[in-house]
């Protein structure tokens, strides 16, 4: 998403690309937490002590600080770009830890390391003296209607997995009373906007 002030740039199916070597590393740790994971299983605690199962170990720690260093590297760059860009930003105060307990959303949280993107973003903004606006974490951005501010409750609300009452999906926005129908990442995107004013 490409925001600025008054106006969006939206490009759909853009905003969770990943780099190619971060997506091998990915896979590769999988491969590897699997492997061990069998290995556990078949010889139990004796397997922790074989050759084969310390450098498979070995390997899953070093592609655990690749990933780290790659995912580091990209949160400087994309944060330097923001501020350099923008002299107003505005991102949602989430429940992190909150959110982390939910099995769907925690794998995605702790790739995206939010807290640390956060952080990151509040500091910079400081040195370059740029404002930074935290929306609260109870301000309904993915339930507000960005056309006419009707506010999802109840059995209407969009969760992670849509709306079960309406059939809606995750990633649909229709709203119940005036019928406009969006991306929910753009409607929320819009409110998120509604801040800045």
């Amino acid at each position: 998403i490409d925001v600025n002030v008054g106006h969006i740039n939206y490009t759909e199916g853009k905003i969770n690309t990943l780099p190619d070597d971060l997506k091998h590393l990915y896979k590769r740790i999988k491969h590897y937490q699997r492997t061990l994971a069998r290995k556990r299983v078949v010889n139990g605690k004796r397997a922790t002590k074989s050759n084969d199962y310390v450098k498979t170990r070995a390997k899953l720690q070093r592609d655990y600080r690749k990933v780290a260093n790659i995912q580091h590297d990209i949160m400087q760059k994309f944060t330097t770009q923001l501020v350099e860009e923008y002299d107003k930003i505005v991102i949602e105060d989430l429940a992190v830890k909150e959110m982390q307990m939910t099995h769907v959303a925690s794998k995605g949280l702790q790739r995206s390391m939010f807290g640390h993107f956060r952080q990151i973003l509040g500091y910079k903004c400081d040195w370059n003296g740029k404002k930074l606006i935290l929306a609260d974490k109870y301000y309904p951005s993915t339930q507000r209607c960005s056309k006419c501010g009707h506010i999802k409750t109840g059995a209407d609300k969009v969760g992670l997995n849509g709306n079960l009452k309406h059939g809606t999906k995750h990633n649909e926005y229709i709203c119940y009373e005036c019928g406009s129908v969006m991306d929910r990442d753009e409607n929320t995107v819009y409110n998120l906007l509604a801040l800045i004013n």
